[in-house]
């Protein structure tokens, strides 16, 4: 390998870097969010309820609540390529149990097994990014990686349903192996840890205290509310929208997987620019605005859905559709940007683990609480409006949030 620098953060074998961390979270993305991509088979093939539809995201999500923050932990003090190269394979190995499982129980133990490997992906590909970027490249750096979720799940969206086509959800969850593998064994060739002039310290083993006074901060109450309202509505969209579409616009699943591959396209572009845009942002002082801004749009957004007549025309549609993907999607790039951006040095590993290990417990609960939702009311109306109220509440609580740390502030 050619000699890197003394602070190689300045090399451009950052960007090779870069691209790996992009390709393994397009890999992991394309099994987590092919599931959405599979569910109106699954529950066509499986006889399933709605609620039993969202026990399937909540399945290959539960694990990581128990494993995210120790993971995070562990990226501060061991190495991110043996992590993510011992996830990976453990979640080749889900696949395979799910690709043979015989029913629903047994199809939700092998989704489990996934989140168990995906529970490496996210905060050790963030972390790779953080420690290889600084200052103002840090957000279009990890925008660029954070995008490889939405364009896995394009992939997914695109391909998954063909190969259900010809040979059935079995083989759908099979030939996913061959992609996770492929993702995580560039990644373990690529990747190596920079050479930093002024690497950190380790810090002290992880307590119970110091994780409370790190949950106290006003970054970290930012990030928590703003991460389960953002992502439970994403995760919301992502499973029921192809049977929304199915219920309410006469749309077939396979006409309505084109319409997920745009969220998932436009959700791309969108982590892209507005990490773009929190660079910028971060030179004035708030890297967060842009997750305030998506949030704000994407509750508009979600309001337009509900109200959008039977009969409009497929261009407002697919316009509608378009713009909730930038921002109900996009907001993940800034929102990990100012994780990364805001954490102590020696801590970025453990801040990503806590901050994603709520997030987890929000997609756990989420879809299979919507799903009830929709068989109590016979109505996406009151999926939607759920998730409108949610955000419309967690904007207002930050804002009394702000204002209570505005006022301890002025009075020490």
């Amino acid at each position: 390998m050619t000699t890197l620098p003394h602070d190689s953060r300045t090399s451009p074998y950052r960007w090779l870097i870069l691209a790996v961390a992009t390709v393994l979270q397009a890999g992991a993305a394309f099994v987590t969010q092919g599931i959405a991509a599979l569910a109106g088979y699954l529950q066509k093939d499986l006889h399933l309820s709605a609620t039993q539809v969202g026990f399937l995201v909540t399945a290959s999500t539960l694990a990581p609540i128990f494993t995210l923050l120790f993971v995070g932990d562990l990226l501060d003090r061991k190495s991110e390529r043996a992590i993510i190269g011992a996830g990976m394979l453990i979640m080749a190995l889900g696949l395979v149990g799910a690709g043979v499982a015989p029913g629903f129980l047994a199809l939700c133990a092998a989704l489990f097994v996934i989140g168990m490997g995906y529970s490496t992906v996210q905060p050790g590909g963030s972390r790779s990014v953080s420690q290889w970027f600084k200052g103002h490249q840090l957000g279009i750096a990890m925008g660029v990686r954070q995008a490889g979720l939405p364009l896995g799940g394009a992939a997914a969206a695109a391909v998954l349903p063909f190969v259900v086509g010809l040979q059935g959800w079995r083989a759908a969850f099979l030939s996913s192996v061959a992609v996770v593998l492929a993702a995580g064994a560039l990644f373990w060739a690529i990747y190596r840890p920079p050479t930093l002039p002024d690497r950190p310290a380790k810090r002290p083993v992880l307590t119970v205290f110091f994780l409370v006074r790190m949950v106290r901060q006003r970054w970290m109450q930012r990030v928590v509310w703003s991460g389960m309202a953002l992502v439970g509505t994403q995760y919301g969209i992502v499973v029921f929208l192809m049977l929304f579409l199915r219920d309410r616009f006469g749309l077939p699943l396979h006409e309505g997987s084109w319409l997920l591959l745009l969220i998932q396209l436009c959700g791309g572009v969108g982590r892209i620019a507005l990490s773009v845009w929190s660079d910028r942002c971060g030179r004035t002082g708030d890297r967060f605005l842009p997750v305030s801004v998506s949030m704000l749009v994407t509750c508009i957004g979600l309001a337009a859905l509900v109200g959008l007549p039977v009969d409009a025309s497929r261009a407002w549609l697919v316009g509608l559709v378009a713009v909730l993907g930038f921002f109900a999607m996009g907001w993940y790039g800034p929102w990990v940007t100012y994780i990364a951006d805001s954490a102590p040095a020696d801590s970025v590993g453990l801040a990503l683990g806590a901050a994603m290990t709520v997030n987890q417990i929000a997609i756990v609960l989420t879809p299979p609480a919507l799903g009830m939702i929709h068989d109590a009311a016979r109505s996406y109306d009151a999926v939607w409006g759920t998730l409108v109220g949610w955000i419309v509440a967690t904007l207002l609580l930050l804002r009394v949030l702000g204002r209570m740390h505005q006022t301890q502030a002025a009075s020490v």
